[in-house]
């Protein structure tokens, strides 16, 4: 890339940034009502969010073939006895990240 190139890519990156950052308090001011619509999107999409990141954790995982899905299940099952027993939603998915990839590196 040239000079030109590497500003106006920077330039953009920022410009993005900032957009990102300081729309939503434009678009919903701290004195208005938020929308009943939004409140739902904040409700729902963190748990459409995660639903979605298993779905494509597990989509290459084959029950015929490999390990079969064994490292993957014990994982699953961390994460879960984890989160129920801590409510930490970070300790749980680093603590599943951990197992699984000590499951795989060492034992499968």
């Amino acid at each position: 890339m040239t000079l030109t190139q590497q500003i106006i890519t920077i330039s953009m990156v920022i410009l993005a940034t900032v957009i990102t950052r300081f729309l939503p308090f434009i678009v919903f001011p701290s004195g208005k009502e938020t929308p009943k619509f939004i409140k739902y999107l904040g409700k729902v999409l963190p748990a459409a969010v995660f639903g979605l990141l298993v779905v494509y954790c597990l989509k290459n995982v084959t029950i015929i073939g490999g390990s079969h899905g064994i490292p993957e299940l014990i994982a699953i099952v961390c994460i879960v006895a984890i989160h129920l027993w801590k409510r930490q939603m970070l300790l749980s998915i680093a603590t599943g990240t951990v197992v699984y990839m000590l499951l795989v590196q060492f034992v499968f």
